[in-house]
């Protein structure tokens, strides 16, 4: 199993238990991750490091100062 955290604008959008898909994107040299219909945003990851999955399940929502923060579990192994 991998765990990724996407940053989220704001709350109430998706909750924990949520199967949502995921869509990758490509910058110049690494790739993002947009979580649904752009519920939220991951950071950049290096070419090693793509995920292989296109759908994962939100574990937790977290409220921080930064902003709030979902935990999504994706079936695949870590490398």
């Amino acid at each position: 199993m991998r765990e990724m955290e996407f940053k989220m604008e704001r709350t109430g959008l998706l909750e924990v238990g949520d199967v949502l898909p995921v869509v990758e994107n490509k910058v110049s040299n690494s790739y993002y991750y947009t979580l649904g219909h752009a519920y939220a945003m991951s950071a950049n990851y290096s070419t090693l490091e793509r995920l292989v999955s296109r759908e994962g399940k939100v574990v937790e929502v977290e409220e921080t100062p930064k902003g709030f923060f979902v935990k999504v579990l994706f079936d695949e192994d870590v490398k």
